[in-house]
């Protein structure tokens, strides 16, 4: 199975710490990276963790508080000064438009690589990227602004073919990619072999869904259904949710809540308010109720 991965940058929220860089993360598939969010000081951890800067082929910012986008200048900036010449995909809501134009003509002229921005609209739950690994569709959250999560699913693959049927049955290899695809095989004797015998089915299709800055909302379950692996904010911890509620924040037990109604595996845990100094009470909260349940925390990297 190909690894399925997401790479924790930064988990804090918007008033800096000493423990916690802002909202990044980087999701691996097949080889390809995708880059969400990109609070200040992503380029910095995407040195530290050495990850190479080329292999990001799309950036996709949930909504425009500056602790999910403070770092792109500077990241776009190094970006040309290290020779990078594929264009990299930037996924936003519309609004960020000319305040993307006009970074760009200021701080980020002759950049060697083009910016191929494509405006999100985050009401909708809709597919704004594919390839043939995955598609990313956009996910409605409520925040006080603009905002949505984002939902990658990889594709299915096709069936697994049992080398010991092709060795017994003397199937040529030019026939793999054809059985592959559902074909059955003929012998020469004329005894039909089903596609069933010669093949066995391929791993289920993984998801992993990202819920950026929300309040709690019973639906939003139904929009992340089933997904192999949940990120939701969870900002405070019960007793704070007044707070929570006038920022347009979640609890670690909204979050655990969302998890254990859309049925999830796993539950990620992430941008942490600066007033608390650990987050074990956020944790012993969430899996009160969702009990398969992680700390995120900079540097960490979680199977899907």
């Amino acid at each position: 199975m190909e690894p399925f991965t997401v790479r924790i940058l930064g988990c804090g929220s918007a008033l800096p710490t000493l423990q916690h860089f802002p909202s990044s993360q980087v999701v691996e598939l097949r080889e390809k990276q995708f880059l969400i969010d990109c609070g200040e000081g992503t380029q910095i951890q995407l040195r530290r963790l050495h990850i190479r800067f080329s292999r990001i082929i799309a950036v996709f910012i949930s909504h425009l508080h500056g602790d999910h986008c403070f770092g792109l200048p500077g990241m776009l900036s190094t970006f040309g000064m290290t020779g990078r010449t594929a264009p990299l995909h930037l996924y936003a809501p519309a609004a960020f438009e000319p305040v993307l134009r006009q970074m760009l003509d200021f701080f980020c002229q002759n950049l060697g690589f083009e910016v191929v921005y494509h405006p999100v609209d985050t009401t909708l739950q809709k597919v704004v990227y594919e390839d043939r690994s995955l598609t990313v569709e956009t996910v409605p959250l409520q925040h006080r602004i603009e905002c949505c999560g984002y939902l990658f699913r990889e594709k299915p693959t096709l069936p697994h073919i049992r080398r010991d049927m092709l060795d017994f049955y003397h199937i040529p290899v030019s026939q793999i990619n054809n059985i592959k695809a559902g074909a059955d095989w003929t012998t020469p004797e004329g005894f039909l072999v089903p596609n069933s015998r010669l093949t066995y089915p391929s791993n289920p299709p993984r998801s992993y869904a990202y819920c950026s800055d929300t309040r709690y909302f019973k639906t939003l379950c139904k929009l992340v259904k089933g997904v192999n692996t949940l990120y939701h904010e969870s900002t405070y911890t019960t007793e704070d949710v007044k707070r929570a509620r006038l920022y347009w924040h979640s609890t670690s037990h909204q979050a655990a809540q969302v998890a254990r109604d859309a049925g999830v595996g796993k539950l990620l845990l992430g941008h942490y308010s600066a007033r608390y100094g650990n987050e074990e009470k956020l944790l012993e909260e969430a899996k009160e109720v969702f009990p398969n349940t992680f700390l995120t925390q900079e540097g960490k990297t979680f199977e899907i």
